[in-house]
C-alpha cells in the first residue's frame, strides 16, 4: 500500500508539471494577445495640443535641429515654388529666340547668350532646393530619431522605477507596446508626416497664389476639383483606418487560436478535437480574408479614384488653357508653368488627410507613453548618508511587528501580522491558494510597500534601507523559472558578477544540475533563452537554484522550488538545499507539506493573514486548519 501510494505521488507530481506548462503556455498566449491589442487602442489623443507642448518640452536639447528643419523647408518652398516660374520665363525666352530666328531664316542654337546662360540658372535653382531638401531630411531623421531615444531611456529608467502593482494592472503586451511600437509611430510620423505636412503647406499656398496670378479661371477649375478629391480622401482615410483596426483585431485572433492549436496539440488529440480545432482557425482565417479584402479595396481603390479625378481636372483646364493660349491671353511658358504648380499643389493636398490621421494616431501613442512617464513611482531611497546598515556580521532575524498592507488603500488584506524568524531557522508558508503566502514575502523584499507596522531585519527597519542592499542579503528561486539570453554559464552567475567557471561548475554540482548541462552542445557555452525548447522545466528550475547557490546569501526564499522537477531530482535537491539552508534564514512557501514537516516555524495563511503558527507536531496537535490540510493530503 505504502508503495503505491508514493507511485500515485509520483504522477500527481508530473501531472502538476504538464497542467504548468499548460499555464504557461496559455500565458504567453495571453501576452501575444495583448501585444496585438496594443495595436486597436485610440488613434487619436485626448487633448492634441497638451501633448504637442509636452513633446516639444521632450526635445528641448533638440529644438536646434528642428528650427534648421523648418529653416531648410522655408527655402526648399521657395525653390520649388520659383522654379516653375522661372521655367515660364525661360521656355517663353526660348520661344522668342525661335521665332526671330525663323523669321529671319536661320538655324536657331542655343549659345550661352541664347539661353545657354538661363539654363544654367534654371538648374542651379533645383540643386539649391535639392541640397535644402536633403538638409531638412536629414536633420528631421535626427531630430525625431534622438527624440524617440531620450523617450525611450526615459521609459526604460521609469518601468524600473514603478511600484508592482502597476504591473499587476497592465498586461506585459501593452507595457511592451509602449516601449516599442508607440516610440517607433512616433519616430515614423516625425520623419516624414511633419515633413510632409509643413511642405504641403507651404507648397499648396506657393503654387496657389502664383496659380492665381497667371489665371484666376484656371485655379478656380483646380480648387473644385482639388475640394472634391479631398473630400474622397477624408472619407476614404476614415474608412481604411477602420477596417485596418478590424483586421488588426481578427489577425490576434487568429494568431491566438494557432497558437492555441499549437500549445495544446495533446490535449487537442487526446480528446479527437483536431476538426474542431482545424474548423475553428479556417473560420477565423476566412474571417480575416474578408477583412483584409475590405482593407485592401479601400488602401488601392482611392489612388485611382484621386488620380482620375486629377486627370479630369487636368484635361479641362488644358482645354482652357489652349483657348487662352490661342487668344493670345496665355503664353507658352506660363501654360506649362501652370501644369506644374498643378504638380506641386495636388499631390500634396490629396496627401493632407493621410497625414493629418497619421499624426493624430502617433500623438495617440505619444500620449500612452505620456500616460506611464506620469505613473506614481515607488517611494525614493533614503539618501546615501542617510540609509540605515544592517550590521556586520549579518545574523538573518526577521522579525514583522503589526504589519498591515492592501494592494488598493480601500481594501486591507493583512490586518495585523506579526512573527519572528530567528536565525538560522526555517520559516514555512503554507495555505490555500490566495492565502497571501507570496505576499508576505513580497512584502519582505519590498515589492511593495506596507502601509503599517513595520519589518525589521536583524533590528533594522527595511524601510529605513536601500532597496539594493536589502534585496542583497536575499536569495530567491521561483517557482516560475526563468532563463535569460545568454550561456547556461552566465545564468548561473547572473546574480554574481565575476564568478569564476570553477565556482559557476561547484554550483552546478550542488544543483545537481552538471551532468545535465555538459550533456548539452556546447557545455556551459551553450546559449539558452527563457522560451527555449531544447531544455524542460525541470531543468529551468535546476539552473535557477545553481544561480541562487553561488550568489551564496545570508536568507533564502523558495517558491515551491521542485514543484516542477521529478521525485528522484527532488531528493537530490533537499539534500543540496539542506545543505545550503544550515546555517541561513529559510523562508518556504510550500504547497505540499511532506517538505516542511521540519521547519521550525510555520505559518498557516488565510485571506492574507497569519491564523495560526508553530511546528509541526504543535499545529497537529492543535487540530485547527493546519491539521485539517495536512490530514486532506495524507488521508
Amino acid at each position: 500500500m505504502s508503495e503505491q501510494r508514493k507511485y500515485l505521488s509520483a504522477e500527481e507530481i508530473f501531472a502538476e508539471e504538464e497542467r504548468e506548462e499548460l499555464r504557461r503556455e496559455q500565458k504567453r498566449l495571453a501576452d501575444l494577445r495583448d501585444s496585438e491589442e496594443g495595436e486597436l487602442e485610440d488613434l487619436k489623443p485626448r487633448n492634441t495640443w497638451a501633448t504637442v507642448r509636452r513633446l516639444w518640452d521632450e526635445a528641448a536639447d533638440q529644438r536646434w535641429r528642428f528650427v534648421v528643419v523648418v529653416i531648410a523647408i522655408v527655402f526648399y518652398t521657395v525653390c520649388s515654388i520659383a522654379a516653375p516660374a522661372y521655367s515660364a520665363h525661360l521656355i517663353d525666352y526660348i520661344w522668342t529666340q525661335v521665332q526671330a530666328a525663323d523669321a529671319a531664316g536661320r538655324q536657331f542654337s542655343i549659345g550661352w547668350g541664347t539661353g545657354g546662360e538661363k539654363i544654367l540658372f534654371y538648374l542651379g535653382i533645383w540643386t539649391v532646393a535639392l541640397v535644402f531638401y536633403s538638409t531638412q531630411s536629414l536633420c528631421m531623421a535626427s531630430f525625431a530619431e534622438r527624440l524617440n531615444l531620450n523617450l525611450r531611456n526615459r521609459l526604460a529608467a521609469k518601468l524600473n522605477r514603478l511600484p508592482l502593482k502597476f504591473y499587476d494592472g497592465h498586461k506585459p503586451g501593452e507595457i511592451v507596446s509602449r516601449a516599442t511600437n508607440d516610440l517607433d509611430k512616433m519616430s515614423e510620423v516625425l520623419q516624414r508626416g511633419v515633413l510632409t505636412l509643413l511642405t504641403a503647406i507651404g507648397s499648396i499656398i506657393g503654387s496657389v497664389i502664383m496659380m492665381l496670378t497667371y489665371s484666376v479661371e484656371l485655379t478656380v477649375i483646380f480648387l473644385v476639383f482639388s475640394a472634391i478629391s479631398l473630400g474622397i480622401t477624408a472619407w476614404v482615410s476614415k474608412a481604411t483606418l477602420g477596417a485596418a483596426a478590424r483586421r488588426q483585431e481578427l489577425l490576434g485572433t487568429l494568431t491566438g487560436a494557432v497558437e492555441e492549436a499549437y500549445s495544446g496539440r495533446l490535449v487537442i488529440r487526446s480528446f479527437c478535437r483536431e476538426k474542431a480545432s482545424a474548423d475553428e482557425v479556417c473560420s477565423q482565417a476566412a474571417e480575416l480574408a474578408d477583412a483584409n479584402c475590405k482593407a485592401d479595396f479601400y488602401t488601392n481603390a482611392v489612388g485611382p479614384s484621386i488620380r482620375f479625378l486629377s486627370r479630369l481636372s487636368q484635361i479641362i483646364i488644358a482645354v482652357v488653357g489652349c483657348n487662352m493660349l490661342v487668344a493670345g491671353r496665355m503664353t507658352v511658358g506660363i501654360f506649362q508653368a501652370f501644369f506644374q504648380y498643378i504638380y506641386t499643389a495636388g499631390e500634396p493636398i490629396t496627401q493632407l488627410s493621410y497625414t493629418i490621421n497619421s499624426m493624430q494616431s502617433a500623438l495617440a501613442s505619444v500620449e500612452r507613453v505620456f500616460d506611464v512617464l506620469d505613473e506614481p513611482e515607488i517611494e525614493p531611497d533614503p539618501a546615501p548618508g542617510l540609509a540605515a546598515h544592517v550590521p556586520q556580521p549579518m545574523r538573518g532575524r526577521v522579525s514583522f511587528e503589526h504589519v498591515r498592507f492592501g494592494y488598493t488603500p480601500e481594501k486591507t488584506l493583512m490586518q495585523d501580522v506579526s512573527f519572528t524568524a530567528e536565525p538560522g531557522q526555517k520559516i514555512a508558508i503554507v495555505g490555500t491558494t490566495g492565502a497571501g503566502k507570496t505576499t508576505l514575502v513580497n512584502l519582505l523584499m519590498r515589492f511593495y510597500e506596507i502601509d503599517g507596522g513595520r519589518i525589521t531585519l536583524d533590528g533594522v527597519d527595511t524601510r529605513a534601507m536601500t532597496r539594493a542592499e536589502l534585496r542583497s542579503n536575499f536569495g530567491m528561486v521561483l517557482q516560475d523559472a526563468w532563463l535569460f539570453d545568454g550561456t547556461i554559464a552566465e545564468n548561473i552567475a547572473y546574480g554574481c558578477d565575476g564568478a569564476s567557471r570553477e565556482e559557476i561548475v561547484a554550483a552546478a554540482r550542488a544543483a545537481q544540475v552538471d551532468f545535465f548541462v555538459r550533456t548539452m552542445p556546447a557545455g556551459y557555452d551553450t546559449k539558452v533563452a527563457n522560451d527555449a525548447e531544447n531544455i524542460s522545466q525541470g531543468q529551468r528550475q535546476l539552473l535557477t537554484i545553481a544561480r541562487v547557490l553561488l550568489a551564496n546569501p545570508k536568507i533564502l526564499i523558495l517558491d515551491e522550488a521542485t514543484s516542477s522537477v521529478d521525485t528522484r531530482t527532488e531528493r537530490a535537491i533537499d539534500r543540496a538545499m539542506a545543505a545550503l539552508m544550515q546555517g541561513r534564514t529559510s523562508f518556504v512557501i510550500a504547497h505540499r507539506l511532506s517538505t516542511i514537516v521540519d521547519a521550525d516555524l510555520i505559518l498557516v495563511m488565510h485571506a492574507g493573514n497569519i491564523i495560526e503558527q508553530g511546528t509541526h507536531e504543535e499545529l497537529l496537535e492543535r487540530g485547527g486548519a493546519y491539521a485539517t490540510l495536512y490530514q486532506s493530503q495524507f488521508a
